[in-house]
């Protein structure tokens, strides 16, 4: 394995490892709501963007970005969606609800399946149909079982899988940092205010100057930093390693959810988590084995 590879599996790994272990640190906000949390997370995610491009002489990248308004729009677009997965998903961590986030990462393969053939038009093959029918009975025991509709797995994959949609309908054009800057920005027309109408009402969970806003001006870093490693594996390893990879982060945050913060696991839930698993199982097999067999054409080909 040659060094560039080897690092890319490092920083993919690095990547979901940081985003699985996301309910330890999100439980140190628990006094805080969802959205101030989120605010915070965007807000300081921005500084942070601005300061890097800043200081890698990298702000034409931004104005060359913001000038292809179509693409800068669906990112901004984006950047809305992923603000109401982020406030979905600090809320479910922060009301005990760890495991429907972690089921929500896990059925996201499959709704973004499902949005290339609802969106994009393309074509599933047999065994991704059944990895999709998996995942809808797996919400329908889960619905049944629990009592209630999980609002909040739901949530999180539909609005990660629109925003991988937008993502990638904006292209490859705008590289992850002048794109993480546009989303940040954008949403910050929504946070900014948030914030200062806290703060003029007394509602803000803690005051400017203490050790706990310090606390939460840390979002920023530990948002771009999984990101940015992200983007480092997708340029170095195949996507089909990257999309394998990516079942760490539910995974760790599954096992959070059940043996550190003792989240319950009736039987319902439980049989709801096998039919996941199995159709995450169908999925990720069906990936690596066309994969395997598109490479063996390509080799056969150029033989």
């Amino acid at each position: 394995m040659q060094a560039e590879e080897r690092a890319g599996y490092l920083h993919g790994v690095a990547a979901y490892a940081l985003w699985g272990l996301f309910p330890l640190y999100f439980a140190l906000f628990a006094r805080s709501s969802a959205l101030e949390v989120v605010s915070h997370r965007i807000v300081w995610s921005l500084v942070l963007c601005l300061i890097l491009l800043v200081a890698t002489r990298r702000v034409d990248e931004l104005r060359a970005a913001l000038a292809d308004r179509r693409s800068a729009l669906l990112i901004a677009t984006a950047g809305l969606l992923v603000g109401v997965n982020w406030t979905l998903y600090v809320h479910g961590v922060n009301t005990g609800h760890t495991l429907d986030a972690a089921i929500g990462y896990f059925v996201n393969p499959l709704v973004t399946t499902a949005l290339g053939v609802v969106v994009l038009g393309e074509r599933l093959r047999a065994v991704q149909w059944l990895a999709v029918g998996l995942g809808c009975v797996a919400m329908l025991v889960l619905v049944v079982g629990h009592g209630q509709v999980p609002w909040i797995a739901l949530g999180v994959a539909v609005t990660f899988g629109l925003y991988g949609l937008l993502k990638k309908q904006s292209g490859a054009r705008v590289r992850p940092l002048p794109g993480l800057a546009i989303e940040t920005a954008a949403l910050s027309l929504l946070a900014l205010p948030h914030l200062l109408l806290l703060g003029l009402g007394g509602g803000a969970s803690a005051p400017v100057m203490s050790w706990y806003t310090l606390l939460l001006a840390t979002t920023g870093v530990v948002t771009a930093v999984p990101l940015l490693l992200f983007a480092s594996a997708t340029r170095r390893i195949p996507l089909v390693a990257v999309g394998m990879i990516q079942y760490l982060a539910p995974v760790l945050q599954f096992l959070l959810g059940w043996l550190v913060l003792g989240e319950p696991m009736p039987p319902a839930r439980w049989v709801g988590f096998v039919f996941v698993w199995l159709a995450v199982l169908v999925f990720a097999w069906d990936a690596v084995t066309h994969a395997a067999r598109t490479l063996r054409a390509v080799r056969g080909g150029e033989g």
